[in-house]
């Protein structure tokens, strides 16, 4: 029974050593792959029950697994959408198959980091056939609320809606200075125009001209002027007009006293902001709330247009993606416009070490793993997204040598084993002759 034991504890150690020797093998050959976990192979001794007159050798058992709770050097690239996960957590992505699959069917994966590129329908996917998901944001760039522990709100990125962008004109911040000689008795009356340029809903390049007249009073200084708006996108009679008057105290005088809205004109006192209705749409022009200085005053200089700034950009071809530290990829168009397309969580399992390895360095949830949770990036216990970044192999050449080596005399040593127990057995066989 012994002697059986012992044939038997050796030919375990043989495949025990064996399993370990495939795993250091896989990890030296993957030792430049970008996101490969290390593979690690856990031996255990197998116990009989033992008599108080003789031993029976249990043997070794091995367990392999992936040490994903690891985390590889970052290393920086040229490429905006290389992403790697700064910490802990897992980027979600998912096969072809989930591409066109509801989300209830749609296969979730987590990797540590991808080189993601659109492909020819605009979706994000890496060389290896791994889709990136995310929430889709609103047209206002929000993300809508969404399921933390589902992925059922997820969706691949796709790209290809977002090639050519216009953002229409909604506000005008007007600092200009109107002069206050202007509105003296004997002045000349003569009207001030200011064009500003605006876009509309098409990415169209629209002139709001706004013309300031200066009331002019038979003696003293009325400091009161009219505006009115013209539209070039609907040419002919102002489409609003209001008229404001200017404080002339020692602590505020110059500043906006108070505004009344004419036709086609609605002031917001709170604000400081005059709505107008615009051939596009409604569009807020700031002239500033009343004692205020940055938006609309009357001092003794030249009519000034200090600061005329707006929102809005025209029609904008795509330059680039990039992702920030917080998830949020954006779109980024050669006007300079940025807009946010999808917020990209990160996953995190309670056991990392059990989720299940599928290849291509994605991995899928498992019993041992427990359930998904998805956070913003950089809150909870998990990192944050970096782009232009990914992440190296976790592979030690050193160790793995070191270990290699130890793998080859445990190896010889067990097939000693084997080799001595078959000559003992050899010799209880001659025993009979």
């Amino acid at each position: 029974m012994s002697i059986s034991s012992s044939l038997n504890a050796g030919v375990m150690g043989l495949a025990a050593n064996a399993s370990r020797l495939a795993s250091i093998s896989d990890n030296i050959a993957n030792s430049a792959t970008i996101g490969y976990k290390q593979s690690e192979v856990d031996f255990s001794a197998m116990v009989l029950n033992q008599g108080q007159t003789g031993y029976s050798a249990g043997g070794v058992s091995s367990r392999s697994y992936k040490n994903v709770d690891a985390e590889g050097a970052l290393i920086n690239t040229g490429n905006s959408t290389d992403i790697a996960v700064d910490g802990r957590g897992m980027l979600p992505v998912t096969d072809s198959n989930g591409v066109t699959a509801s989300a209830s069917a749609r296969t979730l994966m987590l990797t540590p980091t991808g080189s993601f590129t659109p492909n020819d329908q605009g979706f994000m996917s890496t060389l290896s056939g791994l889709y990136l998901m995310g929430w889709p944001a609103d047209a206002s760039g929000n993300i809508p609320s969404v399921s933390r522990n589902s992925a059922v709100g997820l969706q691949p990125v796709n790209v290809a809606a977002n090639q050519f962008v216009a953002s229409p004109t909604t506000n005008i911040n007007l600092g200009v200075n109107l002069p206050s000689s202007a509105t003296e008795a004997g002045a000349a009356g003569s009207p001030f125009d200011l064009p500003v340029e605006y876009f509309n809903s098409l990415g169209s390049s629209e002139t709001l001209t706004l013309s300031f007249s200066p009331t002019v009073p038979g003696a003293g200084a009325s400091n009161a002027w009219t505006v009115s708006v013209n539209d070039s996108a609907n040419p002919g009679a102002p489409v609003a007009s209001f008229t404001i008057d200017f404080n002339t105290g020692l602590t505020n005088g110059g500043t906006v006293g108070t505004v009344t809205g004419g036709a086609g004109a609605a002031y917001d006192a709170a604000t400081g902001e005059i709505t107008i209705n615009a051939a596009h749409g409604p569009v807020s022009l700031y002239v500033g709330t009343a004692g205020s200085r940055d938006g609309l005053t009357q001092l003794d200089a030249a009519f000034s247009p200090t600061s005329v700034t707006k929102n809005g950009s025209p029609i904008s071809e795509l330059q680039s993606i990039e992702i920030d530290d917080k998830g949020m990829l954006e779109a980024v168009y050669e006007s300079g416009l940025r807009r946010t397309l999808y917020q990209i969580p990160v996953a995190d399992v309670p056991n990392m070490n059990g989720l299940k390895s599928q290849g291509d360095q994605a991995y899928s949830l498992s019993r041992d793993s427990g359930e998904v949770y998805f956070w913003d990036s950089g809150t909870g216990a998990v990192g944050t997204t970096q782009g232009f970044t990914l992440m190296e192999s976790t592979t030690d050449i050193a160790a793995e040598l070191t270990d290699l080596i130890e793998t080859q005399r445990a190896y010889s040593t067990n097939a000693k084993i084997v080799q001595t127990v078959d000559e003992m057995l050899q010799e209880t066989t001659n025993l009979k002759r």
